[in-house]
């Protein structure tokens, strides 16, 4: 009896991965961060970030189609070319109409992916005209957040990750909750957007070769010392959203996450005046006040 009662717990647990992995918009509400046992991409919480959903089915769709008339093709060539069936084989060494028809039938399907493709880029880097423009800055290894402000004044602050005693103290004195603060996810900063605006994201880096990636938004752009680099995302929905560095770029690469918080209009005003009285200028940069937003 404890055998049978073990094998339908664990065969619910099973079944319980399985959902999470195909359905996790359903399963979890931490639909800005990757789940345990996920197979598909993070639920798309912008619209260029939706395109990319889109285009990866699509593409996915027409690859799987490709691949089943290649493997039937195959088949029927093994079955119908055998030695079996021809003991005498065949002297064609070439076939005009057949050598042009899988070189423009290619040729058509590259041109099928390239066309949605391009509109994918397009849609990624040309900016439309941006409610707020955040700066990023990419160091060994931390981020770096900067809110351009009026002439001759700057908002700036430090993002860094949360090691293990930080995040338990954090949850034990109530000023992050445990689900809102993922192992090597979680930051001391989180940057703070209000949704349903068009953010411009200006992307450099201090020192080495960063990635700036955040899958929701559907943002992934360089952060290459001395230039910059600008992307876009407008958030549909309220929430924290993570990323991190996907370039190799040192010893700590796999820590220097990425957290954007997306609030109301409302909460983003109060957090950003609460910001503004204690950071005057970039110079003051490093403190805490992403909690005025939760």
């Amino acid at each position: 009896m404890r055998f049978v009662t073990s094998f339908f717990q664990n065969a619910g647990a099973v079944a319980a991965a399985a959902f999470a992995a195909f359905f996790p918009a359903i399963a979890s509400a931490q639909n800005g961060m990757p789940q345990p046992y996920q197979m598909n991409l993070q639920p798309a919480a912008t619209e260029v970030s939706a395109y990319i959903h889109w285009f990866h089915d699509w593409v996915n769709v027409l690859i799987f189609a490709i691949s089943i008339f290649v493997l039937a093709l195959l088949v029927y060539v093994a079955w119908r070319f055998s030695e079996r069936r021809n003991p005498v084989p065949s002297k064609t060494t070439h076939h005009a109409l057949l050598e042009v028809a899988w070189t423009i039938v290619p040729v058509l399907i590259l041109v099928v992916v390239a066309i949605p493709s391009f509109r994918l880029l397009k849609l990624q880097l040309e900016v439309p005209k941006s409610d707020i423009t955040v700066k990023v800055t990419g160091k060994q290894w931390y981020w770096s957040y900067e809110y351009p402000q009026k002439e001759g004044e700057a908002l700036g602050f430090d993002s860094l990750m949360l090691d293990e005693k930080q995040r338990a103290e954090a949850i034990s004195s109530n000023k992050i909750a445990a689900a809102e603060a993922p192992r090597l996810l979680a930051v001391d900063n989180e940057a703070v957007v209000p949704v349903g605006k068009i953010v411009r994201v200006q992307v450099t880096a201090a020192d080495v070769i960063h990635k700036f990636t955040v899958p929701a938004f559907g943002v992934k752009i360089d952060a290459i010392p001395g230039r910059l680099n600008e992307t876009w995302f407008r958030a549909d929905r309220e929430g924290i959203y993570y990323g991190q560095c996907s370039f190799i770029c040192g010893q700590n690469h796999a820590f220097m996450p990425i957290a954007f918080r997306v609030v109301s209009q409302e909460r983003y005003d109060a957090w950003l005046a609460e910001a503004k009285k204690k950071f005057a200028n970039a110079s003051d940069a490093g403190g805490k006040f992403a909690a005025a937003a939760r």
